[in-house]
This record gives structure tokens, C-alpha cells and sequence, in this order.
């Protein structure tokens, strides 16, 4: 990291990483951002004491060692092809813009190695479940420093890229399921008659809890469900209900719907 790192994009999940990689040790002065936007650069200013805040791509990628764009994906071509004419010939790109191919950022920054990622929202909490594949420059080598400055915010596994749709349908939009979820339980606590103060504080570390059980052990989700679930109970009655309705299948179908939607916004 001795030529530093350059984000292109300063948005949440730009700002979320920028704080990760400080926490994770990266020295401020190693860090570079390029935002267009002159009253997002000041709170990026404001907020990540020490790292340089620019307005222009071509600037922040000057003799650094890697770039992770980090805009919308309808802007992409736009920032690489500004940062182009400054990019080291060595520079590893990685890209976490949704839905956009390695082949379109390889065309972009022809000979670098390309990495493209896919991380998720809870990565402004330090906990992303993040999913990344390699193009045909990039080295296990490569994919190794990938995982290390996106292991700064959360979890990091290798897929091919094949593979990022579903990802996309599953962790990518996952986050967005269970808040659907969270939501619909509030409401239910108050329909039962529960205050919504009190229905929200009892949903909020029911599910921190159920999250940390699930992390923390070696038990599967069925499991885990099953220790709760005593015959003929109020949890096996209130599951029975569920499954009526379908909610099982209507996850199925959620993350399938999602992950071709991924596909489409790929193709186009």
C-alpha cells in the first residue's frame, strides 16, 4: 500500500470504507477521494480528517496502487475514462458499482487488473457481507489485496463472477428483506397491543440476538428455529401461520426476482 489507494466516489458506502480502512490501520495520507459534489467534498473533509478530497478522478488516481470506484453504475465509464490518462499501468481497479461487467471496466482501463465486488449496506456498521471475482489480469495476488481493503468493512468470499447476480439477489438486497421484515413485526407488536416504542426496541434486539446466535455457533438456521419451536406451542402456531401465507416461497421468489433484475441491468 506504499503508493496509497484512491476512491473514485465519496457517497455512504465510499465514506463507510474510507472509515474502515482508517480503523483497519491505513494511514489518512495514503487516501484519496474524488466526489463531484463541492458540499459532500466539505463533509468528507469534516469527517475523514487527513485524507485528500478532490474533484476530479484524474487527480485522486495519480501514483496509487489501487482504485475502487465506488459511483453510481451509470457513471462508471464516465469517471474511468477521466481517471484513464492517470492510472498507473499496474493500478488493481476494484469496482463495487452494481451490476456493472469486468469486460465494460476492462474495456475502460485496458491491461489492469480488474476486481469487481459486491457489498452490502451493513457495511456502514463495519458488518458487509461482501462477494468479489476476478478478471483476467487479476492474480491470486490481486484478489488477496481486494479482500484485505474490503475485509476493512466486513466479510469478504470469492465467487466467480457468474455468480455476483445471485449474490446481488441475496446479500446485496438482503439487508432491504429484513428491514421489510423488521417493519411488519413493529406493526404486528402494536397490533397486538404492544406500544410501537416498545414493540420497535423488543424487534430491534430480537433480531440483533437471533443474528449473533446465528454467527456464533456451529447450529443451521433449522436448527436453531427448531430449539425454539415447542410442539403444539405459541412459536409452532405462529410458524404454521407463516407458512400458510407462503412466506417461504415468497422469499424464494424475492431473491430470484432480484437476482434477475441484476442480470438485466447487467445486459443493458
Amino acid at each position: 500500500m506504499n503508493r496509497g489507494l484512491a476512491l473514485l466516489g465519496g457517497g455512504r458506502m465510499g465514506e463507510a470504507l474510507i472509515g474502515g480502512l482508517l480503523d483497519a490501520g491505513y494511514e489518512a495520507e495514503s487516501i484519496a477521494v474524488a466526489e463531484v459534489d463541492p458540499d459532500r467534498r466539505r463533509e468528507l473533509e469534516e469527517r475523514c480528517k487527513g485524507v485528500r478530497v478532490v474533484p476530479s478522478a484524474a487527480w485522486a488516481v495519480a501514483d496509487t496502487e489501487i482504485v475502487v470506484v465506488a459511483v453510481k453504475p451509470q457513471d462508471v465509464a464516465a469517471v474511468l475514462e477521466q481517471a484513464a490518462s492517470s492510472l498507473a499501468e499496474d493500478a488493481l481497479v476494484i469496482s463495487i458499482a452494481a451490476g456493472v461487467k469486468i469486460a465494460a471496466i476492462e474495456a475502460a482501463v485496458p491491461g489492469r487488473p480488474v476486481v469487481r465486488a459486491m457489498p452490502n449496506t451493513p457495511a456502514l456498521v463495519r458488518k458487509a457481507a461482501t462477494a468479489i471475482a476476478g478478471g483476467k489480469h487479476a492474480t491470486p495476488g490481486h484478489l488477496e489485496t481486494a479482500e484485505r481493503v474490503l475485509g476493512a468493512v466486513g466479510a469478504v468470499v470469492q465467487v466467480p463472477e457468474a455468480h455476483l447476480d445471485a449474490v446481488t439477489g441475496l446479500s446485496g438486497s438482503g439487508p432491504a428483506y429484513l428491514f421489510l421484515v423488521a417493519e411488519s413485526l413493529i406493526e404486528a407488536g402494536v397490533l397486538a397491543g404492544l406500544p410501537r416504542q416498545t414493540a420497535d426496541a423488543l424487534v430491534r434486539q430480537m433480531l440483533l440476538g437471533s443474528a449473533q446466535l446465528l454467527a456464533s455457533g456451529d447450529e443451521s438456521p433449522e436448527a436453531l428455529r427448531a430449539a425454539v419451536t415447542s410442539p403444539g406451542g405459541t412459536t409452532a402456531a405462529g410458524l404454521h401461520s407463516l407458512e400458510q401465507r407462503g412466506v417461504r416461497a415468497a422469499f424464494l421468489d424475492a431473491v430470484r426476482a432480484a437476482t434477475e433484475r441484476s442480470r438485466q441491468l447487467g445486459d443493458q
